[in-house]
């Protein structure tokens, strides 16, 4: 019998990335979900392709041998696949993850503790999310507490962050999916440990500028910086040059717009946007002499519309204006 492995979320993510690494990691893949038309199509759809893009050049892979099932409709189904699983993973959202939950611990409760355990793995955007996952199934709600002593020979969970860009699709794309070549998806042992990965840039430029640093090079040799985060200087430079490199793809066509469309949270690119504000009156910059002018004679919303050029009919506005309102103090002479 074959390895299989049960992906809650049909969607870019889990049809692109994750069902996708399963699938050369020689996984059967059932897609669980509650979108009936996203069901059928799959269903009937032998096949469909992933096409990465990267400077380099692009390529397609072929996914097969994959089915779906809804999760809300045919819950007993989606029982009995997760209870003769090898895995189980998720892309849903870390708010949908106490949905997802009930129909994992009466699985969970009905695998043979002689078997492998489940392996469990959110692959959601935060911190700790299986941890999260973990917490829901086993709240007496789903999970009688008497059986909680011996959970760990049925499950077990392992916390995980992914790093891939997919942007919006062809809406004429079907199944198939777009995304960047690179991807990164780490999967940690020690589930308490926190991850540092992504936001490596927005801590260098906060702590570089505002530390009168004048270059990367300079923030790196900050003995407060390397002690908090740990970074060495080698590893920092790759992953600056492997950053810049990825984001430069013109494949992509990926807007920053996007995240603030779906509503969710775009805190360190408004972190990111302060720190732009703060850069005035640089030695040798003029636009950053030509920015502290701005900043110092116009009113927040001005200084939106002639720095970011972005219109009051778009969701991010009202963020942008506030940064700009109450983050208007200059960075340190440097």
């Amino acid at each position: 019998m074959g390895k299989k492995a049960v992906h809650f979320g049909a969607g870019n993510i889990g049809r692109g990335f994750v069902a996708c690494f399963l699938h050369n990691s020689g996984y059967e893949v059932v897609f669980a979900d509650v979108v009936d038309s996203l069901i059928d199509k799959i269903n009937a759809t032998p096949s469909y392709k992933v096409i990465e893009v990267g400077v380099e050049g692009t390529t397609e892979q072929t996914i097969t041998n994959y089915r779906a099932i809804n999760s809300k409709t045919h819950e007993e189904d989606l029982i009995e696949e997760l209870r003769t699983a090898d895995i189980a993973t998720c892309s849903v959202g870390p708010n949908i993850l106490k949905f997802i939950a009930p129909v994992l611990a009466k699985a969970i409760d009905r695998r043979s503790e002689d078997a492998n355990p489940l392996h469990v793995i959110a692959c959601e955007n935060a911190i700790g999310a299986t941890d999260t996952l973990a917490q829901h199934i086993k709240d007496p709600t789903n999970t009688d507490p008497a059986r909680l002593e011996t959970h760990h020979l049925r499950a077990r969970y392992a916390n995980s962050a992914i790093d891939r860009i997919v942007p919006a699709q062809d809406p004429n794309a079907g199944l198939d999916v777009k995304l960047e070549k690179f991807f990164e998806w780490v999967v940690d042992r020690t589930p308490f440990e926190d991850l540092f990965t992504v936001n490596t840039g927005h801590a260098t430029a906060a702590y570089g500028y505002n530390r009168r640093k004048r270059t990367v090079y300079d923030a790196l040799q900050d003995k407060d910086i390397m002690a908090e985060h740990g970074i060495d200087e080698q590893q920092q430079t790759a992953y600056v040059e492997k950053i810049i490199k990825r984001i430069a793809n013109p494949h992509l066509e990926d807007a920053v717009e996007r995240l603030a469309e779906k509503g969710q949270s775009i805190k360190y690119l408004l972190d990111a946007v302060e720190m732009c504000f703060r850069f005035q009156n640089v030695e040798e910059d003029e636009e950053s002499k030509e920015l502290a002018k701005i900043m110092s004679e116009s009113k927040p919303e001005d200084i939106v519309a002639k720095v970011c050029g972005v219109q009051t009919s778009e969701k991010i506005y009202p963020q942008l204006v506030e940064v700009s309102s109450n983050k208007r103090r200059p960075g340190p002479k440097i």
